[in-house]
């Protein structure tokens, strides 16, 4: 079983962001936590993970946001599968994940590429996921 951890105000402020952009058309590629925060533009502080994923925090002048990659696609799903009913949004790529508020993941999406999804919205009392595939 994945590790939880906890994303506190991440996924605050990613629930309240704006709406992720349009497609970028750049194919996102499978990356290490150092490419992923090279790939950002920030230097990973390294989190306590587990045998199936890193993780680590980054801080840059956007905002905060957490770096997570994976050991197997199925993996990476699985830990976002469980992460969707606390809302907020997430750059997904192949075997990672980005967390963060819209803003950040849209910038992110044009350099990196990846699939902005949305988590489930707490603020209408219904479920929704919303995917936009790049």
């Amino acid at each position: 079983m994945i590790r939880y951890f906890c994303l506190g105000a991440v996924l605050l402020t990613a629930a309240c962001s704006s709406q992720p952009s349009q497609p970028t058309g750049i194919q996102a590629r499978p990356m290490s936590l150092q490419q992923l925060a090279a790939g950002t533009g920030c230097q990973v502080q390294p989190q306590q993970g587990s045998a199936d994923l890193e993780q680590g925090s980054c801080k840059t002048d956007q905002g905060r946001y957490v770096l997570l990659t994976f050991t197997t696609d199925e993996t990476a799903e699985s830990w976002l599968t469980e992460a969707k009913p606390w809302g907020g949004l997430y750059l997904q790529g192949p075997r990672w994940v980005i967390v963060g508020s819209g803003p950040q993941l849209t910038t992110f999406q044009g350099k990196i590429g990846g699939t902005i999804v949305e988590g489930e919205d707490h603020g209408s009392g219904q479920t929704q996921t919303q995917t936009h595939k790049h």
